[in-house]
């Protein structure tokens, strides 16, 4: 995994203050929030981090996390069955504090979601196993956007 050209300091939507963007990663899997937070914080992002089992059961409210953390990117995986948690994803994207944050979507199998959910531009979809520069520029595409 080779580092961007800017530094720490120049990366999109960083604050006038030089604070670092944050960004959120949610997975099922301990492993991959460890391996997405590493990554991201060796390109010099802060990270915030919750698994999305603890989400589905009520342990972590993703609304409040959000308003708390603000994060300019959030990092999510839609893992299988495809179709239930595709529907909640666009449910809880349906709530005000979403709504305006940009997403960068992992997968484990991109085509059975894609047949599932269709060319969707709104959002980049990733397989696995993950490409870390791959999720990086993503990471810094939807940084752009937001700026």
């Amino acid at each position: 995994m080779g580092r961007g050209s800017a530094g720490p300091g120049d990366l999109p939507g960083a604050t006038e203050h030089g604070r670092k963007p944050t960004i959120a990663v949610f997975n099922s899997s301990e492993d991959t929030v460890d391996l997405l937070r590493t990554a991201l914080e060796s390109e010099g992002f802060q990270t915030v981090v919750g698994h999305i089992p603890d989400v589905k059961k009520g342990e972590i409210d993703l609304i409040d996390f959000i308003n708390h953390h603000a994060p300019a990117v959030i990092v999510y995986d839609i893992s299988p069955p495809y179709d239930a948690n595709w529907r909640f994803l666009r449910l809880v994207r349906s709530s005000e504090p979403l709504k305006r944050r940009q997403f960068v979507l992992t997968t484990t199998n991109k085509p059975a979601l894609e047949r599932l959910v269709g060319d969707n531009e709104a959002f980049e979809i990733i397989g696995k196993p993950y490409d870390l520069g791959r999720v990086i520029e993503a990471v810094r595409t939807a940084l752009a956007r937001s700026a």
